[in-house]
């Protein structure tokens, strides 16, 4: 993994901790409520890595929507993103970074995190606001795209039926996902780019992108020039 880094005064690790406040985890005791739920195995296998958590010690609630905010901690739980070799002046806060944040929040380190890995995040980003399956995916792949070192591969557009409701700029990211297996098409070839992101199809995408990046390591060195 890549990080661009700049020594100053403070420890960061001294300052942060890595947690997702205020929701458990238990390695050992998996989620009571994927009975029903296609993704069950992935998001199993993400729970005893360490990668999600759930609202308490046996309840994922895998139907229900999710923030940018716990987007963003999926992210740098997934990624491994950190920020411990970074020296700070003082202290940073989450609104040093993202005005909308809030700096007592559960989410603050995060988002720090995050943003000192420049996962691409936008400036005015809401952390409670719901995040829709295009942001979602869109912010998925400029993460993984910015720290995982992924081969450059060209990609067949595949038509997608309800493509004319993509916001401008994301269909790029889109089609990508679609073409590396980390996203896929309902029954009627529609990707549904506006509904809420649920927390099983947040967990399923993440689980598939580790899997491709496992799979598809990037050559030695890196790009040619």
């Amino acid at each position: 993994m890549k990080h661009t880094l700049k020594k100053l005064t403070v420890s960061a690790t001294a300052l942060l901790t890595l947690a997702f406040a205020g929701q458990s985890f238990a390695a050992s005791l998996p989620f009571a409520d994927l009975a029903n739920i296609p993704a069950k195995d992935k998001i199993v296998d993400l729970q005893q890595k360490g990668v999600i958590h759930g609202v308490s010690s046996d309840k994922f609630l895998p139907n229900v929507s999710i923030t940018a905010a716990q987007g963003i901690q999926l992210f740098v739980n997934a990624l491994d993103l950190n920020i411990d070799l970074l020296r700070f002046i003082k202290a940073p806060l989450a609104t040093d970074y993202y005005a909308k944040a809030n700096n007592k929040a559960w989410y603050a380190e995060a988002l720090i995190i995050a943003a000192n890995n420049d996962i691409g995040l936008p400036a005015d980003l809401d952390p409670g606001k719901n995040w829709s399956r295009e942001e979602f995916t869109h912010q998925l792949i400029q993460a993984i795209e910015k720290h995982s070192n992924l081969p450059m591969i060209k990609i067949m557009p595949v038509d997608i039926a309800d493509v004319s409701e993509f916001t401008n700029g994301y269909d790029g990211s889109i089609q990508l996902a679609l073409a590396i297996g980390i996203a896929h098409l309902d029954a009627a070839g529609d990707f549904n780019p506006t509904d809420d992101i649920t927390r099983a199809d947040a967990a399923e995408m993440m689980y598939n992108a580790l899997k491709y990046i496992e799979a598809h390591p990037a050559p030695a060195g890196g790009y040619p020039e």
